[in-house]
């Protein structure tokens, strides 16, 4: 089995887009998709302005316990 790694897109309404090689061969392809982090690097996170988006609430003394609850109740989410 020969492997090809192309670039693509997935667009709002559920779409895949990529760009094939001309010269590929037709016939059946399995397709595999990795999903790549929205803020790129880590410096486009850092600029992006959600590090550090809780540091001016007053509501949240501990933002660890806070971000630990938060997570507990996701997890559970759907768990009868």
């Amino acid at each position: 089995m020969n492997k090809l790694i192309l670039q693509g897109e997935i667009t709002a309404d559920g779409r895949l887009k990529v760009e094939l090689p001309p010269d590929l061969p037709p016939g059946k392809v399995q397709i595999e998709i990795t999903m790549q982090p929205r803020g790129g690097t880590l410096g486009d996170v850092l600029a992006s302005g959600l590090v550090g988006a809780w540091a001016h609430r007053t509501d949240i003394e501990d933002s660890a316990a806070y971000s630990r609850k938060l997570r507990r109740r996701i997890s559970r989410r759907g768990k009868a």
